[in-house]
């Protein structure tokens, strides 16, 4: 009977002490959650690099904006590796360049690989309450494995009139859409359990114009007085001259039709520029609140604030409009990390990119980046553990196939640019940033610099190669033959399931064909599964002439592939 009463207390306690220590672990495990920051990850979208207060722009109202750059590290050459929303934003979650994952405007969903490593994703793994509002800008069916909670949002392209951002309600308003953005992100903060970090992705539909409606730029009522009584400086490099020299695909594309839409007329031009501004600043009202808020919940000395834009943008510079192209104007965005736990400010020069937001994300929760990872994280920087990035050069590129804007790529370097368009490698621009930073004077033809552009398009190719897709299409045993006429033919790769489009280039010279002219024959996208081809028999071909040909086939979710080898045929 002793014995027994003494194993029954024994056996109490041992379950009394297993109790204690799960107590104790998780007291633990969530006294270490707490102590890690929350993150509030802001995007802007179409915020070009000088649009700041802080940046000396006398039309930029961004008082709150400013505040986080004085207060936090304010990086001078922030730039996006490609200068448009979709593959921007797939980037920011990926960590990985456009060509990379490849996903771009009118493929089909980003591809599952590439978002097993999302920043959002490997958090919330890790303990992090994650949210969204906004506009995602990627299509990605999982969101759920992404956030706790989300809601996708952007303008309403159905209205062509200011609906298209006044949609959306509080309560029984009807509210611009930066409004409701700033308001998701107050109830998010509030609502946020209070035993575990937290990371909020805000990505504002601001500035970005409503393109299908007359006014372009909707603002909410409490900016509208902004600017109002100003003049705004005519565009640099608005005159004819810097727009004449641009390709014919550039004069004749969606850059210099939305420039006749926004800024073609002096008074149009007032309107627009104002409006774009007048959208930043209903931003930084928004930021100034979520602040605001933070302060409110005990949450303000415990939360990193990082703000970027998406990619840059053209306000009548060259006469050209939007984004897309390799230009500074159109690569370089706003960048903003403020962390309360440092009591310092720096500005800082080392090319920070947007590929290197989802490091400095999970560096600053204190979580193991993966390997796949080709950004850097920031923090090193932000710490002043480093006073460089040693980064040499950065891939910048568009390269959705898109019939109203060339695709394009290059390198950036700290002092240089180079790039070339895919479509026609002959046209080629090259600056020295650090003697022409608006980048007026291309240096490609003056032979005084070839060493210079020999070396920028040899830096171009390794990049390309060091970040090409491991699951993009290739094309296996090309041949060709001539029977009545010449056919082509070529398997395609295991990695892909299926063919949806080719694109053949037959051409009279070795160098023709490495700069991509099809100069006998340019089939252009044909959206086909067939790999037998014939040229087409208007095509006349002489005896004994050499034809060099490459092909290029898109996947089964409509990703652009790189052209297989050149191929060299005898008639």
């Amino acid at each position: 009977m002793i014995k027994t009463k003494i194993y029954l207390g024994l056996y109490a306690l041992l379950i009394f002490a297993s109790i204690a220590l799960g107590f104790s672990f998780k007291a633990k495990k969530n006294s270490e959650n707490i102590l890690k920051p929350n993150i509030i990850f802001i995007l802007t979208d179409d915020h070009r690099a000088e649009a700041l207060g802080y940046a000396g722009n006398k039309y930029a109202y961004t008082p709150e904006m400013d505040k986080l750059a004085k207060e936090g590290t304010y990086f001078k050459n922030a730039l996006v590796t490609t200068p448009i929303c979709a593959a921007s934003r797939a980037s920011i979650l990926s960590s990985m360049h456009e060509r990379s994952h490849r996903y771009t405007f009118q493929t089909g969903d980003i591809k599952q690989e590439y978002m097993e490593n999302a920043y959002p994703k490997i958090l919330k793994n890790e303990g992090y309450f994650t949210g969204f509002y906004g506009k995602f800008g990627v299509n990605y069916k999982k969101l759920d494995e992404l956030f706790d909670v989300h809601e996708n949002f952007d303008r309403n392209v159905k209205y062509p009139d200011k609906r298209g951002y006044f949609f959306k309600t509080i309560g029984t308003d009807t509210v611009h859409l930066t409004r409701y953005t700033g308001q998701k992100a107050i109830e998010f903060i509030e609502n946020a359990p209070k035993d575990k970090p937290f990371c909020l992705s805000l990505s504002f539909s601001a500035p970005h114009a409503h393109d299908n409606a007359p006014d372009q730029y909707f603002y909410d009522e409490q900016t509208a007085h902004l600017l109002e009584n100003q003049i705004i400086e005519s565009p640099l490099l608005g005159e004819d001259k810097f727009f004449n020299v641009q390709p014919n695909e550039v004069k004749n594309g969606f850059s210099r039709l939305r420039w006749t839409w926004r800024f073609d007329e002096p008074a149009k031009y007032q309107q627009m520029v104002k409006g774009y501004y007048r959208m930043i600043a209903g931003i930084d009202f928004e930021i100034a609140k979520i602040r605001a808020e933070l302060k409110r919940q005990g949450q303000d000395k415990n939360t990193v604030i990082i703000l970027m834009g998406d990619n840059g943008y053209f306000l009548g510079e060259r006469q050209l409009a939007d984004k897309w192209l390799m230009y500074d104007k159109s690569i370089r965005v706003p960048l903003i990390v403020y962390d309360p736990r440092n009591n310092f400010h720096q500005d800082l020069n080392e090319m920070a990119l947007n590929v290197d937001i989802p490091a400095t994300i999970l560096q600053l929760a204190n979580v193991k980046q993966p390997k796949i990872y080709q950004g850097k994280s920031l923090v090193p920087l932000l710490n002043k553990q480093t006073p460089k990035l040693n980064r040499d050069a950065v891939l910048i590129e568009h390269l959705w196939e898109f019939e109203s804007i060339p695709p394009s790529e290059g390198v950036r370097t700290k002092d240089w640019k180079y790039f070339r368009y895919v479509n026609d490698m002959s046209w080629e621009e090259l600056y020295n940033l650090k003697t022409d930073p608006l980048e007026l004077y291309n240096l490609a033809k003056n032979p005084k610099y070839r060493l210079v552009l020999n070396q920028l398009k040899k830096e171009t190719t390794v990049l390309i190669n060091k970040f090409q897709d491991p699951f993009l299409g290739e094309c296996t045993d090309l041949n060709a033959k001539f029977e009545k006429s010449l056919k082509f033919s070529w398997d395609i790769s295991t990695k892909i399931r299926s063919q949806t489009s080719y694109q053949l280039l037959a051409s009279s010279s070795k160098s023709k064909i490495d700069q991509n002219i099809g100069d006998i024959w340019n089939s252009l996208q044909i959206k086909s599964a067939s790999s037998n081809v014939n040229l087409p028999e208007n095509i006349t071909l002489k005896k004994g002439q050499t034809i060099f040909w490459k092909v290029r086939i898109w996947d089964e979710l409509n990703r652009t592939g790189e052209y297989s080898d050149i191929q060299i045929f005898k008639l």
